[in-house]
């Protein structure tokens, strides 16, 4: 059984998004969609309101480093 992912799992978060949405624009995605696609991953279990700014840009980067 995978391990519930939390805000602070950026890493696992963004090999996570890229299998969900290989296609995407990485740097012109909106905060509220990248929100709502890691709330929207099956293994994703974290308070809704415990993401920032700050979270949200690290998972962002993370995708990145990820896509290479």
């Amino acid at each position: 059984m995978p391990k519930a992912l939390r805000w602070t799992d950026t890493h696992e978060i963004a090999i996570a998004l890229e299998d969900a949405h290989p296609d995407v624009d990485i740097l012109s995605i909106r905060f509220t969609d990248l929100h709502r696609w890691v709330m929207e991953l099956p293994d994703f279990k974290d308070d809704p309101d415990r993401s920032g700014e700050k979270i949200l840009e690290a998972i962002q980067m993370a995708w990145l480093d990820e896509r290479g």
